[in-house]
């Protein structure tokens, strides 16, 4: 059996009730030492007369009745002392237990800032919160401005990262769109001879494919990065509206929506349930099926599941195919067809940015099974 952790709160108290204790405990026996090495003293006992005793008192009476009277003393001083040690230890603890309370309160707003920080629900914009704590400068305030000098570092980088994007997004699409305008152009010219308009259907679906993959890498860049303004969505909808448009081929896709309402980015989720269907369908047998549901589950959460057929898949090639540009056999694509290895990498990432989870697993007969759990909204 597990015995619980105590916090650090309680680990102090009780380190300052024991040494309180320990120290206590110590003062008093060494005083009942000191009295126990005193011999009995009979000066109070003898009469007026100096060292004879009193009239008709046997002289060893006297010692015998100042042992008794010692002993008595001493054991009167451990109970007294005793009972008070008890109380000045329990009052002490209470003492203790506020002031480590007090002592901890700016790790609390340490531990607080970094909470909110972490929060999925924040995205980048928590990086420009700081601790700024205030006090003296001791080793709390020294690793809260260590604290605040990494987030300033971090808010730097994401913000660098942020503009990288956006002048590769420009960059690298512009060429993109003036090929296929010039491909587009020269292909239906009147002059065009076969050979020239098959060298650029050929072109036009390569340029399509990097539009593609360059869509699918900023797509990704943004998923782990904000999800942006949240609303009110319910995945059912777009499981059925998804389920509907995708290009299937020869694949049958079934759906069975059920209310999922999540609170989260309307066109990221839209793109995850697409990159599932998409991924499924390509990774299929001819004439296979493709089967969608969404719901509630009994924790609160909403769970989106895909599952479809295929070859079977070994387990230990399941965490791999949610890692950017992994793809499993190209005789696993339908038709031959591979994609950019980036779909479950996105679909991974969308559900992190919602607080979410996403996980594989294969199907006995073939094929595979990706369950995605988001949190549910009221």
């Amino acid at each position: 059996m597990k015995l619980p952790v105590l916090t650090l709160r309680a680990r102090l108290t009780l380190v300052y009730g024991v040494l309180l204790l320990a120290a206590g405990t110590v003062m008093l026996a060494a005083t009942y030492l000191l009295m126990n090495q005193q011999p009995p003293s009979e000066v109070a006992l003898r009469g007026a007369t100096g060292d004879a005793p009193p009239p008709g008192v046997e002289p060893g009476l006297l010692s015998s009745i100042a042992r008794m009277t010692q002993h008595e003393a001493q054991a009167t001083m451990l109970r007294q002392g005793a009972i008070a040690l008890a109380v000045v230890a329990a009052a002490s603890i209470a003492l203790g237990w506020l002031i480590a309370g007090r002592m901890l309160q700016p790790l609390h707003r340490i531990t607080d800032t970094a909470r909110r920080i972490a929060d999925p629900h924040t995205g980048e914009r928590g990086l420009h919160e700081r601790i700024a704590l205030q006090g003296p400068a001791d080793e709390i305030r020294e690793l809260a401005d260590t604290f605040d000098v990494m987030l300033a570092r971090l808010d730097h980088s994401f913000d660098a990262q942020r503009t990288f994007i956006a002048n590769a997004s420009h960059e690298l699409r512009t060429p993109l769109t003036l090929n296929r305008a010039l491909l587009e152009v020269a292909v239906n010219r009147r002059a065009a001879t076969p050979e020239i308009r098959q060298l650029g259907d050929t072109l036009l679906e390569i340029n399509a494919r990097h539009e593609k993959l360059i869509d699918g890498l900023l797509l990704l860049a943004k998923s782990e990065r904000d999800i942006g303004e949240r609303s009110y969505v319910d995945l059912a909808d777009i499981v059925e509206h998804v389920s509907a448009w995708v290009d299937h081929g020869d694949v049958v896709v079934e759906a069975k929506a059920e209310e999922a309402p999540v609170e989260g980015n309307p066109v990221l989720l839209e793109r995850l349930v697409q990159n599932l269907v998409e991924n499924a369908v390509r990774h299929n047998l001819p004439g296979g099926w493709v089967r969608v549901t969404s719901g509630r589950t009994d924790e609160g959460r909403v769970e989106t599941r895909v599952a479809n057929t295929g070859p079977r898949i070994a387990p230990y090639d399941i965490p791999t195919l949610f890692e950017p540009f992994r793809r499993l056999a190209a005789e696993r694509s339908a038709g031959g067809v591979a994609g950019a290895g980036l779909g479950l990498s996105i679909v991974r990432a969308i559900a992190h940015g919602h607080g979410g989870d996403v996980r594989a697993e294969p199907r006995d007969d073939g094929g595979l099974i990706v369950t995605v759990s988001l949190p549910g909204a009221e």
